[in-house]
Parts: structure tokens; sequence; C-alpha cells
């Protein structure tokens, strides 16, 4: 009895996972959810689906009943909170965070409120680049707001990542580069640590390794391992051109998957323990071939998995680099991967959703679509999918 007791309460916990930030919890992409669809279209599988006010490519940030979005309305002129209800799918929070006199020139494939927000207690945290950083409570009050200042170019698109009571940002431009870490509470900052690169659109990963917490941000030119607490630099790796990053690193078996940027991507696996540039030392292996532009890697066991924005799936052994299978997909990708209910989800830009099973064989077990643009990733919530659309936002689950 006590053994059934701990796995019902073990389901439960499962069937009700957050997803408060990009990429899940851990923002590594991977769900414990054990019941999600294998097949769906625009009228099957679909619980609910509800139209997002404005534009935007934020993931859907959940935490309890709430799921939390970004948009920007009037061409840009209006940067946005949004929440809704995740039994019902109602908006109940729409709030301006931010007005913007004049908005920046924006890549066709990037919005103002591309960013996804992060959720912890009673505190909603949005980023919208340069353009601001605020924290609302979860009733949509405003409780501190601040500018970071750099070009983005292109518009933003890293998204903010937690520490204790940090708020860590990589603010990477075409001006100036840095790090920073702002109070969580207070917006205030507590370290900013300036480095030489150039443009990059990054989110920081919190790390454990043996041997102490560390902040994996990826730059232009060079990825930069920090003391979370304090913001002292602990190792890095250069890539000589790698600019205008975008995947979010990755941390498995013991390695950091780090990709370099435009225009020749690199992917890297990074040994975390050592001090200084460890470029000629800690570089495990490294491959060229398929490696994506903007999908983040995705390990699920000792596998490691890739998509490349023209639609080129790899599996590799994630310690040592060789390709088990590659595969193209067809069509684009911008999404990052997700690993859930054993079975991991591709999501393409035209909107279709390559379903496999893990494996160093290939096995396609389906292909959905909703017929809609869709760059954001997937979050998982309640044995359910919640997939942003170009215009929507749908909440997918088996039917009952």
């Amino acid at each position: 009895m006590k053994t059934l007791v701990v796995v019902l309460l073990a389901a439960g916990a499962a069937f009700s996972e957050d997803w408060p930030q990009f990429r899940g919890p851990l923002g590594q992409g991977h769900s414990d959810a054990l019941d999600l669809p294998l097949k769906w279209s625009p009228k099957e599988n679909v619980r609910w689906k509800v139209e997002i006010p404005g534009h935007g490519w934020s993931s859907p940030a959940i935490q309890g009943s709430r799921i939390w979005l970004t948009a920007a309305t009037e061409d840009g002129r209006s940067l946005r909170a949004i929440s809704i209800d995740k039994d019902t799918g109602r908006i109940s929070k729409n709030v301006e965070v931010f007005r913007v006199a004049s908005p920046e020139r924006i890549n066709q494939k990037n919005n103002p409120a591309s960013p996804t927000p992060i959720l912890e207690g009673d505190r909603v945290y949005v980023h919208y680049g340069a353009q601001g950083t605020a924290a609302l409570t979860e009733a949509g009050e405003i409780v501190w707001k601040t500018h970071l200042r750099y070009e983005h170019q292109h518009g933003p698109g890293g998204s903010p990542a937690l520490y204790r009571d940090l708020l860590l940002i990589s603010c990477d431009g075409t001006d100036t580069q840095y790090v920073v870490a702002l109070d969580k509470n207070t917006g205030k900052i507590r370290w900013k640590r300036p480095r030489k690169g150039y443009q990059a659109y990054t989110t920081p990963l919190v790390i454990s390794p043996s041997g102490g917490d560390q902040v994996v941000s990826v730059g232009a030119h060079r990825a930069i391992s920090y003391d979370p607490a304090s913001g002292k630099e602990l190792w890095s790796i250069q890539y000589g051109d790698g600019f205008s990053n975008v995947p979010r690193p990755v941390f498995a078996n013991g390695l950091v998957y780090i990709t370099s940027g435009f225009f020749q991507p690199v992917l890297f696996a990074v040994k975390p323990d050592g001090k200084g540039d460890v470029t000629d030392t800690h570089v495990a292996w490294s491959i060229m071939r398929a490696v994506p532009l903007t999908p983040s890697p995705l390990a699920v066991g000792e596998e490691l998995y890739i998509v490349s924005d023209n639609g080129i799936a790899t599996c590799l052994d994630g310690k040592t680099g060789k390709a088990h299978w590659q595969q193209r997909m067809g069509s684009n990708y911008s999404a990052s991967p997700l690993y859930a209910a054993g079975r991991i989800y591709f999501l393409s830009e035209d909107g279709e959703t390559t379903v496999i099973a893990p494996g160093r064989e290939f096995r396609k077990l389906a292909s959905n679509s909703l017929e809609e643009p869709t760059l954001a990733s997937i979050a998982v919530s309640d044995n359910a999918l919640f997939i942003r659309s170009e215009k929507n936002l749908y909440r997918i689950e088996n039917s009952k």
C-alpha cells in the first residue's frame, strides 16, 4: 500500500507540473508528463484555443492555474503581459508594461515580445530586451521596471534566468555586451560583467556540476561560465567568428553543449570543470554538420538531439559526438525540441510537429499540423501541450 501511495503521489506531481520558464523547469526541454497526445489536428484533441491579442513569439510560461505570455500591439508601441486561465483558456489579465515612442526595426522572424516570461511564487518577470525589464504580481500589478541599454539590431531574443534572489540576463548588442544580475525584488543591478563580442540573443543556463553552481552565457565569439552569485568569470571557450547566437545551452552527461552561431555554426561539448580559457583543454568534441542556428539542443539519456533550421534532425552520442542517425524532416525550424511522455517533439515553423521515439535508430511516430505558423517552443503542464501559433494559443491533450 505504501508503494502504491508513493506511485500515486508521483503521478499527481507529474500531472500538475509547472513550466515556469523557457524550456521548462530546468530550462532544458524536459517534462515529467506521463500522458500526452500522440496525434492532433486543429479539430482533434484540442481542449481549447484562444486568440492572443497582438503579436509575439514568447513561449508559454505556466505556474499553477495561470499561463503568461508577452505580446506587442500597436506596431510595437505597447509591450504587454497577458495571463490566461489554464483550465478555460480565458484571458484574465492584459497589462501594458512598457510604452515605446519609437519602436525599433525588427528582423522579419522576430518580434518585440520574443523573450519568454519567468514565473516564481507571486512574481512574473518579463523582458523585452533593451525596451525594458519588469516584475509583476500574479494580479498584474507592476512591482518594478528597469531598462538595460544596448542595441539589438534585430530585436530582443534571449529570456531571463533565475538564481536564488537574482534575475540573470545576457545583453549582447552591436554597441556593448555584458551579462547582468538584477535583484529580483527591486530590479537593481547586483553585478554586471562587460565582455567583448558582438550581438547575440541567448538565454543563460544555471548548472550545478561538482565544484559549485555556474551560469553559462553564450555570446558572440565566445561562451562564458560565471559564478552566478558574484559574476566572477570561471571559464570560457572561443569560437572565432560565431555571432548572433540563439540556442540555449544544455547540460548533460557531464558536458555543456554550446552552439557558436552564424555563419557556420559549430556544436561544442565542453567539460565545465576548467578555469580560464579552456578552448584547447576542455572541449570533449565538436561537430559542424547540420548544427542549428536557432533551435536549442535536447539531451535524452546518453544521446543528444539537434534539428537544424532547415529541418535536418540528428541523433548524436552525447559523450563522443558520433552520429547515430540523421534525417531530413522538411520545413524550417525555430522552436526548440521537447522530451515528454517518452517521446521527442519537433515543432516546425509551419505548425507541424513531428513526434519520434528516442533512440539510436530513427523511428517516426506521428506528424501533426495546426496549419498556422509557429516559432515559439512547446510548453507542458497537466498532461497537456501548450502551443503558441502566430495568432492563437492551443491546449492540446488526449480526449477523455
